[in-house]
């Protein structure tokens, strides 16, 4: 019983984590424009 708590535990702290991570991806803009670096790479700007 007790290994079940502490994978339990573990499980929450990983995930707890991830989403502390992606929340902080999103206020510091990672997904803000998904299209302009894939426009970037097939047209030239010359």
């Amino acid at each position: 019983m007790n290994i079940i708590l502490l994978l339990l535990a573990c499980s929450m702290a990983i995930g707890g984590g991830g989403l502390v991570i992606f929340l902080w991806a999103l206020r510091a803009g990672q997904y803000d424009d998904l299209d302009g670096s894939a426009s970037r790479i097939l047209f030239d700007e010359e």
